[in-house]
């Protein structure tokens, strides 16, 4: 059977995401330490949840202080669904804020969001502690700290087993160095879209971190300090969100529309896909075989990182297959008027 035919009936809502990139659990809700359950205390949580929500979908400092969203600070009530308290330690105010609403305030404020679509990062975490130095591992207690920051930055996070093998492999000059390759070969069996290689010292009782993420060919780099071990993770987490959120948020009104074709389609990829395009606002325009077209509004730099989420490769100009014929109409409807069929500015396949 055709896609074209799966696809006009509609049968596409158990299909799961086959791309590595994962949808991040529990987005909106955000949880903030407390002291105490007072009305002051509670407003003043809320607003720092606003705050850190605000920062975790746009990665921009800046936005939660946009003129934009002002009456929604004054109120923060108009974007949240239900809060409650979460006992320590330390004590926490869990705040539940309304996806529809939230979303809808931020566009109105003219900002950039970033979507739920977000790459699986995998990290290599060193501790150099007066205790000695470990590699975190998936399942250990050390990993927590950095699991909670991840959640609250809205990144999804995995770590390694910390095997001996990989304990060999991640020392500090490898976690430092400016070549990835030893990383990156032990990083094979875990299938992550990106790599954070991360050594964190105690020195006087503070906790510094030096950091390098690799996601495709692009590099960042830089170093964080904190009170402890959980304040350096955050520091870190929140430096990683501010340099990845740029490559995949769709400002309103600042992106240019585009016709995206991609070929080799069947129904796990346009589930995969719908989902990656979300932010972008994509709208099916025409399907023929496996080859399907799709309007988009967003930059080609946006479109180019966040479809390679889903290992979509760009085919390479000079291959320029016949245009996507439109969806024909249904039985008894009358012919519409003949017209040239769109040339997609961007071409991708699986």
């Amino acid at each position: 059977m055709r896609f074209c035919k799966f696809l006009l009936v509609s049968c596409l809502s158990v299909v799961s995401l086959v791309s590595q990139a994962e949808t991040v659990k529990g987005l909106y809700l955000v949880r903030e330490p407390v002291n105490g359950q007072s009305p002051e205390e509670r407003d003043q949580a809320t607003q720092r949840a606003l705050d850190t929500l605000v920062l975790r979908l746009t990665g921009d400092p800046k936005a939660a202080q946009s003129p934009g969203l002002a009456a929604i600070r004054k109120d923060p009530q108009q974007i949240i669904s239900q809060y409650g308290f979460e006992a320590g330690p330390p004590e926490v105010l869990k705040v539940d804020f309304d996806p529809g609403t939230t979303e809808q305030a931020l566009r109105r404020a003219g900002l950039a969001m970033w979507g739920a679509n977000r790459p699986s990062i995998l990290g290599w975490w060193l501790n150099d502690s007066t205790e000695g130095s470990s590699l975190v591992g998936d399942g250990q207690a050390s990993a927590m700290p950095l699991r909670r920051a991840a959640q609250h930055r809205g990144l999804p996070l995995r770590l390694p087993l910390a095997d001996l093998n990989e304990q060999i492999v991640a020392t500090a000059p490898n976690l430092e160095g400016a070549d990835p390759a030893p990383l990156l070969a032990a990083s094979e069996r875990y299938n992550a879209d990106a790599l954070l290689a991360v050594h964190a010292k105690e020195e006087g009782g503070q906790w510094q971190a030096k950091w390098q993420l690799w996601l495709g060919d692009k590099k960042e780099a830089g170093s964080v300090q904190g009170a402890d071990q959980a304040a350096v993770a955050d520091a870190v987490m929140l430096a990683v969100n501010e340099r990845l959120a740029p490559r995949f948020v769709a400002k309103p009104g600042a992106s240019s529309e585009q016709l995206l074709e991609v070929q080799g389609m069947n129904l796990e990829h346009y589930a995969s896909l719908g989902r990656l395009l979300e932010p972008f606002g994509g709208r099916v325009q025409s399907v023929e075989g496996d080859r399907i077209l799709y309007r988009v509004n967003g930059s080609v730099d946006q479109l180019r990182a966040q479809l390679s989420l889903a290992r979509l490769q760009e085919a390479p100009a000079g291959q320029v297959p016949a245009p996507v014929a439109p969806v024909q109409p249904a039985a008894g409807s009358p012919a519409p008027a003949a017209a040239p069929a769109p040339i997609p500015q961007l071409r991708f396949r699986w």
